[in-house]
């Protein structure tokens, strides 16, 4: 096996250490409010802030690991997240109070920050010819990560495990891509003839600034569905928790099978119009999951949104590296800030709003992202052409 398909096998097995840190709180919402609240009763905002918590680190971990990958490579950050994500799993599994779970769960999302700033650069870096393929199939393993870490907890609840338990049970992956990354050499964030693009340069070009506002709302698109549906289909469709946890994993089910059809459709699709299409159907999807007065007509429509969302960030990620081929690890950190900082914005608004309606009314404020998310892929799509390289070195 060649040095550049075995880094991004490995890569592809990060993605899914990272989404370990993600998508197990969602699968326990229902049972750690009964466990830390008092009176046995968490608010939905405080579930809701352990998410945005999680986020939160996830954004501070991609933002503060940027510029630092692009100095002193991705070994380093790739080795250091999958250490703390190790850490905060144990540290969940012996969390004694709420308290104590809101720190491990931000550490659990700091780790997974730092992973997520350096595998996107690195597939990139490792599959040039091909990085709208690579990064949707990069991002595919995130909802594998996520159907296996979904699969577990929903087993545990079924069969009586607690979650804390679960949490232990999931530690072996993140040490052994410890184990796995320690002796291998990673590739440079960009080409080591050309200038990196700098972020001043980015942030002055008005494409690049309607990327980034694209991609906080496919953020927005996907996570605020994902951190909710378990909830919501157990406490307004009447579901019960196993149900519930079966629906996230479908839910990533349709989102790997989402990103592996848009990466196959690579050489035939325009990457614009396959996200606008996308942005359309999940609008639709999104109402119907919340208003349809059938509960398993509704649930369908949930899951099915993870299908039709879920190109919208690894595509974005993909045409914007084409545009800018020397942004380096910086510009996909910026990228992947603002889509996480969708991630932190929509679960806790989707929270809030069912504190004073319901349910119902969370997910449906949440099809406003995809909604505005469309008419500005389709203002990217008139300028799509790669920049021109004497412009971006020029200002480097």
């Amino acid at each position: 096996m060649t040095y550049s398909r075995t880094m991004t096998l490995l890569c592809y097995a990060a993605m899914m250490s990272l989404a370990i840190g993600i998508n197990l709180l969602p699968v326990f919402l229902t049972s750690l409010r009964e466990a830390f609240g008092p009176g046995n009763t968490l608010s939905q905002e405080q579930l809701g802030r352990l998410g945005a918590l999680t986020f939160a680190g996830l954004v501070m971990g991609i933002v503060a690991t940027g510029p630092m990958a692009d100095r002193w490579g991705a070994k380093l950050f790739s080795l250091l997240g999958n250490v703390l994500i190790a850490l905060s799993l144990v540290g969940m599994a012996a969390s004694p109070t709420y308290g104590t779970l809101c720190v491990a769960m931000f550490f659990m999302g700091l780790g997974a920050g730092v992973l997520d700033m350096v595998l996107s650069p690195v597939v990139a870096a490792l599959n040039p010819e091909n990085r709208s393929l690579a990064m949707n199939w990069l991002h595919s393993f995130y909802c594998v990560g996520a159907v296996v870490t979904i699969l577990a907890g929903t087993l545990a609840l079924e069969f009586g495990l607690s979650w804390r338990m679960c949490s232990l049970l999931l530690v072996p992956l993140p040490v052994y891509l410890i184990i796995a990354f320690a002796p291998l050499a990673f590739p440079p964030m960009t080409d080591h003839n050309a200038a990196r693009t700098p972020m001043t340069t980015l942030l002055r070009d008005r494409w690049f600034l309607a990327a980034i506002a694209a991609i906080f709302l496919g953020g927005a698109t996907e996570l605020g569905m994902a951190q909710w549906l378990p909830a919501y289909a157990e406490t307004s469709l009447g579901f019960s928790k196993w149900m519930g946890g079966t629906a996230l994993l479908l839910f990533s089910v349709a989102m790997a099978a989402g990103r592996m059809a848009a990466g196959s459709w690579d050489a035939r699709a325009d990457p614009c119009v396959v996200m606008a299409w996308g942005c359309a159907a999940t609008t639709v999807l999104f109402l119907c999951g919340s208003f349809l007065p059938s509960p398993w007509l509704a649930l369908a429509a949930c899951i099915a949104a993870g299908f039709t969302g879920s190109a919208l960030w690894p595509t974005m990620l993909a045409v914007s590296a084409d545009r800018y081929p020397h942004g380096g690890a910086t510009m996909f950190g910026a990228l992947a800030a603002m889509g996480n900082a969708g991630g932190i914005f929509m679960p806790w608004v989707v929270g809030a709003i069912a504190d004073r309606s319901n349910l119902h009314w969370g997910l449906a404020i949440s099809a406003l992202a995809p909604l505005l998310m469309l008419p500005l892929v389709l203002a990217l799509r008139k300028r799509q052409a790669p920049q021109a390289e004497a412009a971006t070195t020029a200002e480097a």
